[in-house]
């Protein structure tokens, strides 16, 4: 392992394996659909899902015939993404590897994926600089993560780090676009919605106790401190998460 936080994002990662991969938000069939559309795959294309998790997007876009392989740093992740493409019946290749230093050729795939990971990684424009090499010339970079509004960052940051010791921060959906620019890629589609979910599904019990005073806080001022649009519901709290897809195409040299 090569950093403190490379194992704090293994050490969570392996914890919450079995549980990630059963959640149904992950599959939800809209955000799906937007994903796939956002990748735009043909069959025999050749596909990168970096941080690929599960390989929920990784079996969903083999399943439109594309030659996916799925990278990840958490080995039981890997586990859960080969289980998943045997059930289903799919041909994809998953491995263990580090975002930060893909093995592949330069442009090596059409399209490179990534979702629900930048906001892990302590350096994002380094992995997207990476993405962008190991993508052919006139190829797709996709990128789908948490956006929260720029007035809600802080707050946004202050819940994911009690639900998810491994979170760094969540960028802006402006700041996800700067380090495209940085990277000199070209803007083709921008996305926005939210996600749905439940707090007693994200977040271990005993680390719910904290999370919970800080939803219900917020839900009682009124002010959407944490940009999540916290809700009461009869079996807890709700919440979304502000998602944002964004797709770039590299330039030719």
């Amino acid at each position: 392992m090569s950093t403190s936080h490379d194992t704090r994002i293994v050490e969570q990662f392996t914890r919450w394996a079995a549980n990630f991969a059963a959640l149904p938000l992950h599959a939800e069939a809209t955000s799906m659909a937007q994903t796939l559309a956002a990748c735009d795959v043909s069959p025999g294309m050749r596909v990168l899902d970096v941080a690929c998790g599960p390989g929920i997007v990784s079996c969903a876009l083999a399943a439109q015939g594309a030659d996916v392989t799925g990278l990840d740093l958490t080995p039981a992740m890997i586990d859960q993404a080969r289980q998943l493409a045997a059930q289903r019946g799919l041909s994809v290749t998953f491995d263990c590897g580090n975002a930060f230093d893909l093995p592949f050729e330069e442009g090596a795939f059409d399209r490179v994926v990534t979702r629900y990971s930048f906001h892990h990684m302590q350096n994002p424009q380094a992995c997207l600089i990476e993405m962008a090499r190991v993508c052919r010339p006139d190829g797709r970079l996709i990128v789908i993560d948490a956006t929260p509004d720029p007035a809600c960052q802080q707050g946004y940051d202050q819940a994911e780090k009690l639900r998810d010791p491994s979170h760094t921060s969540a960028l802006t959906q402006a700041q996800l676009l700067d380090l495209g620019a940085k990277a000199g890629l070209v803007p083709i589609l921008t996305h926005a919605y939210r996600l749905e979910s439940r707090l007693n599904d994200q977040v271990a019990p005993e680390d719910c106790a904290s999370l919970e005073a800080l939803f219900a806080d917020d839900i009682a001022s009124g002010t959407d401190r944490l940009g999540m649009g916290a809700f009461h519901t009869d079996d807890g709290i709700g919440f979304f998460f502000p998602i944002s897809i964004i797709v770039w195409r590299k330039n030719r040299a």
